[in-house]
């Protein structure tokens, strides 16, 4: 028997949806730039313009949305929003077909791009190339798509390759790459050099003399935010990885090493830690420093000291705590530098520890005539101001708590900080959607500007007035936490101290001002000042 073949042809999308043949696809573009540079702009821009048009002079097609990403790399789509926002839309029905400038735009990564082209054609949603003119429901549109994107990712990883190979000759020729708009304290001058920028040299060096004064990461942080000051970047909010990134950087000091990362994979751009496998490059005074190298290696040695404290290092190097107890809290009371630890040998052969000037012994004593203090005269003040404080603790713990009272009884309620944030989603969602109008029916840009400027105030003015709100709390929260410390530690002595302690004295005392030799003011976290004078 003769077999009879036929074949039934595929079904337009439209009529799997149960949709008229004619009817109308909705239609949308996704536009893509990789870099944030001025070209590129107008690249995005146009783009934009020209998806938007396309679309609507389209009589089969009806305009659903422009999805746009700016200044994002296309090798993963993780971090594309509105690309991921499209995607998701599209699994919500509401659109047939993206139209695109190229695969490189949709994606350089085989993976992401065949993944999420296989998840749409499940839909059956159609992405159009229009570059490469291909169209993912087609028959050919796979096999076409496979070796189109294999050649995409192949560029990727070619300019990846370039770019490192770009990279690592500029370091061996010692040209640092520093992106000074994420780098708070230097500019570049017209030969790509780091210069200073003064205004950002006071947030830097308040930060390392803070830190070596003896407030935490946090305190500083609290402080910095306290005082209005913003990130180099803008933003409002300092974290204590921002402090210790700054505390830690060479740079600071005028030395640059270069690699302290690198890129393990040119797909999803992951950074590592360099712990050798890739070669380093150090150069030594490459630029004028803000803070001078004996001021960051101490802010090295407080790290390593509060670390003891902490239990986090162990052995022989315990016995760091006690010796420098006092480093960066015994400030002169005649030029306000610190104190600096120095040993004093004599004939006998006998070490002597005491704690000079900066000033005096960087400029001399026509600069600062300060005497040098006994190191072990300071701890017998501190024991001496301990014990008279402890003989009458109740009292003392009475009054810091009744302080603690006061300050808390102003501090403003969660909900008033939460009521602020419900506003200003509302004012965001509301600027997100002034601007999405103007991009679909093209509003008067007199009209437009005017309603873009009144809502971006009256976000800013929300901003500003949670901002305040957190100030204040976070100064009180910060007072408490301090008051609180010195409580406990008082409240778990039994008896008097018979010898310094470093735990209690870093516990209780922001820093000493030395007035003379002999004469002392141990200033307490609380902000109480207590006055010591050694008799002659």
């Amino acid at each position: 028997m003769a077999k009879n073949i036929s074949f039934i042809p595929a079904k337009a999308p439209q009529e799997i949806k149960g949709l008229p043949e004619n009817a109308r696809k909705r239609a949308c573009a996704y536009c893509r730039v990789s870099t944030d540079s001025k070209e590129q702009e107008s690249s995005y821009e146009t783009q934009v313009a020209h998806y938007t048009a396309y679309i609507k002079n389209k009589p089969d097609l009806t305009f659903v949305d422009i999805y746009a990403d700016e200044g994002i790399s296309g090798t993963s789509t993780k971090k594309r929003d509105d690309f991921n926002r499209m995607i998701k839309d599209c699994m919500e029905g509401k659109i047939d077909i993206i139209i695109t400038k190229s695969i490189s735009r949709f994606a350089r990564n085989t993976l992401d791009c065949l993944n999420n082209v296989r998840k749409l054609k499940d839909k059956g949603i159609a992405v159009f190339f229009e570059k490469e003119n291909i169209n993912t429901l087609e028959t050919n549109g796979e096999v076409l798509l496979t070796i189109l994107s294999s050649l995409a990712q192949d560029e990727s990883r070619s300019i990846s390759e370039n770019v490192k190979w770009g990279i690592a000759k500029k370091f061996q020729n010692g040209r640092v790459l520093v992106n000074t708009t994420r780098f708070l304290g230097y500019d570049k001058d017209e030969n790509g050099e780091l210069i200073i920028n003064e205004e950002q040299a006071k947030i830097v060096r308040r930060i390392f003399s803070e830190y070596l004064e003896g407030k935490s990461y946090n305190a500083i942080a609290k402080g910095l935010m306290a005082d209005g000051i913003k990130t180099v970047t803008g933003n409002n909010n300092w974290w204590d990885s921002t402090i210790t990134g700054i505390l830690t950087n060479e740079k600071y000091y005028g030395d640059v090493l270069l690699q302290k990362t690198y890129t393990i994979d040119y797909l999803n751009h992951k950074r590592v830690e360099n712990k050798g496998y890739v070669q380093q490059v150090k150069i030594e005074q490459n630029h004028e420093p803000i803070i001078p190298k004996e001021v960051f290696d101490r802010v090295q040695d407080e790290k390593e000291r509060r670390a003891l404290l902490k239990g986090n290092l162990v052995g022989d190097r315990h016995k760091y705590t006690s010796k420098y107890a006092f480093s960066g809290k015994v400030v002169c009371s005649k030029c306000g530098n610190n104190f600096k630890r120095r040993t004093w040998n004599s004939k006998s052969k006998y070490k002597k520890i005491v704690w000079q000037c900066k000033t005096y012994v960087v400029d001399g004593k026509q600069a600062c005539d300060a005497k040098a203090v006994d190191d072990q005269v300071l701890m017998d003040a501190f024991v001496r101001i301990f014990n008279k404080i402890n003989e009458n603790k109740d009292t003392f713990i009475k009054t810091l708590t009744d302080n603690i009272g006061k300050v808390l009884s102003g501090r403003k309620a969660d909900k008033d900080i939460k009521a602020l944030d419900s506003q200003i989603e509302i004012m965001k969602n509301d600027l997100k959607g002034l601007i999405k109008f103007q991009i679909r029916n093209n509003l008067d840009d007199g009209v437009y500007k005017e309603e873009y400027i009144k809502t971006s105030n009256e976000l800013e003015e929300l901003r500003r007035r949670k901002a305040q709100l957190e100030k204040e709390n976070s100064l009180k929260d910060d007072y408490r936490k301090r008051v609180d410390e010195i409580i406990q530690v008082l409240a778990g002595r039994q008896g008097l101290l018979e010898e310094f302690d470093d735990k209690i004295f870093n516990a209780l005392v922001e820093k000493i001002e030395v007035l003379s030799p002999t004469h002392f003011v141990f200033v307490l976290k609380s902000g109480m000042r207590v006055e010591e004078i050694i008799p002659i």
